[in-house]
């Protein structure tokens, strides 16, 4: 780890929490009303992009699979109606293995921050429902993208990039620590595909994330 200065940031859906299938569940259902192969192109789009604003699914929904413009009362609509789906299920949502443990074990020593895709305001009340909000320095979610929170983090902190670890499960939280500088280690789930490059490093869950970081 950095010397002068080390953080960690978490994604959240699918590192903290195992809430990454009810994200899923609510895309199937918030389109299936499309009919099937339009549902399931964006459910595929909506995977295959993890760590993105869904508002961007919804503007790519509309735009390259229902060739129909997206006006902003509905896209707002579908913010709402999304919100309703997942809001509760996310909060009731189990850990991600040894996410417990590690951010009990050292909130106190190091900076943990959440850096997620989803909306601040939303993903805020899910932290305090869960009862999180005092593990973490800050918690930051969309309109920013990945590369702004991680360096509105290092500005906070006064530190380079460099010094952060961002622990994401999605190609957009790679992307993201890439651009800024900023350490990268990825969750791939034990069976799934490892959807970054070769050579990154990526645990199965997060019981051994202490010893990778060198703690």
């Amino acid at each position: 780890m950095a010397k002068a200065c080390s953080a960690v940031a978490f994604d959240f859906d699918g590192v903290v929490l195992e809430s990454m299938e009810v994200k899923t569940r609510a895309f199937e259902a918030l389109f299936a009303p499309e009919g099937p192969e339009a549902a399931s192109a964006i459910v595929a789009h909506h995977k295959a992009n993890g760590g993105i604003s869904r508002f961007e699914k919804f503007r790519y929904a509309y735009r390259e699979i229902l060739k129909r413009p997206l006006g902003t009362r509905e896209e707002k609509a579908l913010g709402e109606r999304f919100n309703a789906l997942v809001e509760e299920a996310v909060a009731a949502s189990e850990w991600v293995s040894g996410a417990r443990e590690f951010l009990e074990a050292h909130h106190e020593r190091l900076p943990l921050f959440v850096a997620s895709g989803a909306p601040q305001e939303e993903l805020r009340r899910i932290v305090e429902k869960r009862g999180l909000t005092l593990f973490f320095r800050g918690i930051y979610g969309t309109p920013e993208t990945k590369e702004q929170i991680l360096m509105r983090i290092a500005s906070g902190l006064r530190c380079g990039p460099e010094a952060i670890f961002m622990i994401g499960d999605a190609l957009s939280d790679y992307e993201g620590a890439r651009k800024t500088g900023t350490r990268f280690i990825g969750r791939v789930r034990p069976g799934e595909k490892s959807p970054f490059p070769p050579g990154t490093r990526i645990l199965p869950d997060l019981r051994d994330l202490a010893r990778e970081l060198g703690l």
